[in-house]
């Protein structure tokens, strides 16, 4: 019997242009993100969008009438079932433009969620996004909840009606956020393990990192041979993937490829992908890839580097920067994206698609982890094992034997390492 595969949803996209915001981002490039981002779940048909001017969101419906009919009017005429709005939603106005449109409503936050949902591959990376999706929910619960006893005359602390009902479902919440913290902390251990097992291995890690889409998998998979998924896509990358990998100069390095960040990317999701992210935090060196052809590739790269901040990313890991893509670009703008890539020793212009660059670029990549390493001989007391502990995690210890009052270690080492060694151990 032939299964019937059910049609995809045709989806509209609306861009909110809040005109009194002087911080706006360009609406139509906006836009066509939005579009990209909804293209990249694979059960929807997106058949338009469209920016929509406001003076200022409605609190209760975030359109004004008219528009509202108007849109009404589209909705109904070409069947669309989901409405995907590019910007927060309040759940007051998810529920009152759902009655007028007939129709779901989803908000950019919840877009992404359903985007890394269905992405997500690893047992980490489905579990950070149950977690965020459950907080996403009961944030939306406690607010849905708040108005509707306003509305009836309740005071939100004395029983009132529905209140039995929406405890219920904030408590169910809160025993399945405990239980996905629970299995979580078990699945970081598992990986704290394997970090260590990897310290253990003299190999610096290079993480790429950058804007969705910016061309990270396919500069990996030029760079490994790896099989990554590597589409035109938003998000195409969920979880991190890692590779040993061959420099021409025969430095051997474990080269991360991670998520993409985004602009307005919810704190909670931050928060829940920190530990996605991990490669990050303790790579010795950052790749930024940027998509250099792409009209908004400043905002995009301050949008990286905020994150990355937000991470806590160590001020002192050096960043190098990947001018990706020049390939797109027009002959007499690539040729002057190279020669303005060649002024600077950070940066590089590459095509991860047809190979240009890559000699200058792995070349970088060796020259900014080969830093001048020094010998020296510690000794430490008995008492200091977890310095110790720390010395062999890093795989610095070249040797070492005992003495009456401690151990005597020949380290061979970078200043950075050096320095992070004396912060975390001082005296």
């Amino acid at each position: 019997m032939q299964e019937h595969k059910a049609a995809p949803t045709r989806a509209l996209v609306l861009h909110p242009e809040l005109t009194s915001d002087r911080d706006r981002r360009n609406a139509p490039d906006a836009l066509s993100e939005a579009v990209s981002l909804a293209g990249a779940l694979p059960d929807l048909d997106v058949v338009g969008g469209d920016i929509v001017r406001l003076p200022k969101p409605q609190p209760g419906l975030l359109f004004g009438s008219g528009k509202l009919d108007e849109l009404g009017s589209r909705i109904e005429t070409e069947e669309v079932g989901l409405v995907l709005i590019d910007g927060p939603v309040t759940p007051v106005q998810q529920r009152n433009l759902e009655r007028a449109w007939k129709t779901k409503i989803l908000d950019r936050t919840g877009l992404i969620l359903e985007i890394f949902a269905d992405r997500a591959r690893t047992r980490e990376g489905v579990l950070q996004v149950e977690l965020a999706a459950l907080s996403y929910q009961r944030t939306r619960l406690v607010r849905s909840w708040t108005h509707l006893e306003r509305q009836r005359g309740g005071l939100g602390f004395v029983g009132g009606p529905g209140e039995t009902q929406i405890e219920a479902d904030r408590r169910a919440i809160d025993d399945a956020m405990t239980r996905i913290r629970r299995q979580l902390s078990k699945v970081v251990k598992t990986r704290e393990l394997h970090r260590a097992a990897r310290r253990k291995v003299p190999f610096p890690i290079v993480a790429l990192v950058g804007y969705t889409n910016a061309g990270k998998s396919t500069l990996f998979n030029r760079l490994t041979g790896a099989d990554v998924l590597a589409k035109d896509m938003l998000f195409a990358t969920l979880d991190p993937t890692m590779r040993s990998l061959e420099l021409p100069d025969g430095t051997e390095i474990i080269l991360s490829d991670t998520v993409g960040f985004i602009s307005d990317l919810p704190t909670e999701l931050v928060a829940a992908f920190r530990a996605t992210l991990e490669e990050v935090l303790e790579a010795h060196l950052i790749v930024h890839v940027r998509d250099i052809s792409h009209p908004e590739t400043e905002a995009q790269a301050r949008d990286v580097l905020a994150i990355m901040d937000r991470l806590g990313v160590a001020e002192e890991t050096p960043v190098l920067e990947v001018w990706n893509k020049i390939d797109q670009l027009p002959a007499p703008e690539e040729e002057a994206m190279i020669t303005a890539a060649d002024r600077h020793e950070k940066v590089f212009a590459i095509s991860a698609l047809n190979g240009t660059g890559f000699e200058a670029l792995t070349q970088g990549i060796s020259a900014h982890l080969s830093e001048p390493r020094v010998a020296e001989d510690l000794h430490l007391a008995f008492a200091e094992g977890r310095a110790r502990a720390w010395l062999f995690e890093q795989g610095l210890v070249e040797h070492e034997n005992l003495s009456e009052t401690g151990y005597n270690l020949h380290v061979v080492w970078t200043a950075r390492q050096k320095a992070a060694f004396e912060k975390a151990f001082p005296g």
